[in-house]
């Protein structure tokens, strides 16, 4: 048979930048992620060598700069990225869904600006929806835009929350509510492309980055909060321009479903890891007078494990196919995540309990694991989210004659 987790139908292209991609985690990732993990250290050298490889501008089109691939290759990618090390995976997810929002979303002028130093990397891009009393009940956002008189552009007030590189980003995709008078709260909020200088304190007039919160995982790459205080930005910010007002909740729910299936595909490679580390451990471990694969305990945990890993890429390449091919795929993007995730913490929990108490030590790898798995439960929506997606879908679709 062949290994866990490939992909039928993938072009050469494909083919050959999933190879380069391993080939770089194996040599570039692996045998530095727990170090820089435990260190809570950003990882330079690893993000210059992703920028060589244009992995920033995988997605984004080649007439601003970037490879034109699909979200199946980035999410293939991002499965291979976070196998060697899922902090690395989230340098370039929310910078993924800004490019992807300014595509879809932007106007010629906000694609022209920003793609072509996006694809290159020199401008990164930061995501932001929560805000310190909400999380995913998006109605209950505080933060307001009010114009600014005269000059066409608007003042930004309020505080966001759980911004993932936060402080290097250029360029932060940023949901608030704007009272157009809409009957519907969703139809009176609009995203803003906050442009900013990289780094924490002011980092444009009124905009400040306090500093980085500290995690139980998902270290190395920052997460911060951004405070915004009479920040004045121009009527252009408003992504997709005049149009583009009262349209933000359905643009970031646009940029959450691709992010769904990154979650999904992150979580993919955490378990992929995770059983990777478990078989091989199986193998060298003996108890008993055989090594501890012999034991249909150990045996049988690892054949659960891998379709585990089976399942869940399957379902994650399915999402991703379907947002490629233009179709509505929030169930499928639910299904996926919630799946991938929960299945990512149980693969994890088997691999360091096959590890024995090897495992509650930092100096293996699954220790670093553990802490990263519970962070996919709640990214992008935590699961009981998910299902709440996955049945309104279902009910929809199935809906009981009257």
């Amino acid at each position: 048979m062949a290994r866990l987790a490939q992909t039928d139908g993938l072009t050469e292209l494909q083919t050959e930048i999933l190879r380069t991609v391993k080939d770089f985690v194996d040599k570039e990732i692996i045998p530095h992620a727990t170090e820089l993990e435990h260190k809570d250290e950003f990882p330079e050298a690893i993000v210059e060598g992703m920028k060589e490889m244009g992995l920033f501008g995988l997605t984004i089109a080649e007439e601003y700069g970037g490879l034109g691939e699909s979200l199946l290759t980035y999410a293939l990618v991002v499965e291979q990225i976070a196998r060697g090390w899922m902090s690395i995976s989230g340098v370039i997810n929310t910078h993924f869904i800004v490019a992807y929002m300014i595509a879809q979303h932007g106007t010629d002028a906000q694609k022209q600006r920003l793609l072509p130093k996006m694809a290159t990397g020199e401008i990164r891009g930061a995501f932001s929806m929560s805000e310190p009393e909400c999380g995913s009940d998006v109605a209950a956002i505080k933060s307001r835009a009010k114009p600014a008189g005269d000059s066409g552009g608007f003042v930004l007030d309020g505080q966001k929350m759980w911004l993932t590189n936060g402080a290097r980003a250029g360029v932060v995709a940023t949901l608030v509510k704007d009272d157009l008078g809409a009957e519907s709260v969703y139809k009176n909020m609009t995203t803003f492309l906050i442009e900013k200088d990289p780094g924490f304190g002011e980092t444009r007039p009124g905009l400040t980055i306090p500093g980085k919160i500290d995690k139980m995982g998902y270290k190395g790459v920052e997460t911060t909060e951004m405070v915004l205080d009479g920040v004045h930005v121009p009527a252009d910010a408003v992504l997709g321009g005049a149009e583009g007002r009262g349209q933000g909740f359905y643009q970031m729910m646009d940029g959450v479903e691709v992010g769904r299936v990154n979650v999904a595909a992150r979580a993919c490679g955490i378990s992929i890891r995770a059983f990777e580390l478990a078989i091989a451990y199986a193998q060298q471990r003996r108890t008993f007078g055989k090594q501890i694969a012999d034991h249909q305990a150990i045996a049988f945990k690892l054949a659960e494990m891998a379709t585990k890993v089976e399942a869940a890429h399957l379902l994650m390449v399915n999402a991703a196919r379907l947002k490629d091919a233009g179709e509505r795929n929030d169930v499928e993007a639910g299904m996926a995540k919630l799946l991938a995730s929960e299945y990512c913490a149980e693969v994890t929990q088997d691999s360091f309990r096959i590890h024995g108490g090897y495992g509650y030590s930092k100096e293996y790898e699954i220790e670093r694991l553990m802490r990263e798995a519970p962070f996919l439960l709640i990214g992008e929506g935590t699961s009981e989210i998910q299902k709440t997606i996955i049945s309104r879908g279902l009910l929809k679709e199935y809906r009981a004659a009257q």
